[in-house]
């Protein structure tokens, strides 16, 4: 009697779950055969996933202290708090996360060899935290989130990924011929970016004018076209660094 009281409940949710995950598995199938040189082992790429998902919790124990102290701080009808809330609180504590994560599973993992592996291991762990996120965000509010979240959210966590595993990269190779100031400058560079980068999406999102949809429709459709031609690029000139 309970399994069929529940069938329904678990099926519906079983569909969402499938909505919030399947975006980024394309998205993560997309960079990985984008390797043209010598593609990383399942074990390596599940791993990472799985330093995203801390890194969402990492991210959200961050953000809850930020917050409160925001709150204390500064007034929230001033127009200082949405610049610090999403810059600071939410762009710093996930994109910092996100970077901790990636550095301590790959920054001397034998695997990093090649220059473009500096993207994929950034997309990869960025997807791990937007998989999390968004099976979170679609058990609350639903479906239509998850159809939302899949063309913005989603590849937005992978774009921020992007530009962050470019300079990730270039930092690793630059660290393998020893310009250690150069590659650490490297490794900061792209975690700001990615960063400024998430911020202003935030942001953007936030607007409550007559044009704020309009400035934000942009802003991805600018974000998602210079991501895919740095992906292509990175993938076609991608060299051995070790």
């Amino acid at each position: 009697m309970f399994y069929y009281l529940l069938t329904p409940y678990l099926s519906y949710h079983f569909i969402l779950i499938a909505a919030a995950v399947i975006p980024a598995l394309f998205l993560m199938l997309r960079v990985w055969r984008a390797d043209r040189l010598e593609p990383e082992s399942p074990s390596l790429l599940l791993r990472l996933v799985t330093a995203g998902i801390l890194s969402a919790l990492i991210a959200l124990l961050s953000e809850r202290i930020l917050s409160a102290l925001l709150n204390v701080a500064v007034d929230v009808n001033s127009p200082l708090y949405a610049v610090l809330l999403y810059f600071v609180v939410v762009a710093v504590s996930e994109e910092g996360a996100k970077y901790f994560m990636l550095r301590l599973r790959t920054w001397k993992n034998p695997e990093f060899n090649c220059q473009y592996d500096g993207v994929i291991y950034a997309v990869f762990v960025s997807l791990g935290f937007a998989l999390w996120e968004n099976i979170s965000y679609v058990l609350h509010y639903g479906f239509q989130t998850a159809l939302v979240r899949a063309v913005t959210a989603i590849p937005g966590h992978a774009c921020f990924g992007v530009f962050m595993g470019v300079f990730y990269g270039i930092a690793k190779r630059l660290d393998n011929e020893g310009q250690h100031r150069r590659a650490k400058a490297a490794r900061r560079f792209g975690l700001c970016l990615s960063i400024v980068l998430h911020g202003a999406y935030d942001y953007i999102a936030s607007m409550e004018s007559d044009n704020g949809s309009w400035y934000f429709v942009g802003f991805v459709a600018v974000l998602f076209i210079v991501s895919y031609l740095l992906v292509g690029r990175t993938a076609k000139r991608d060299r051995y660094i070790a």
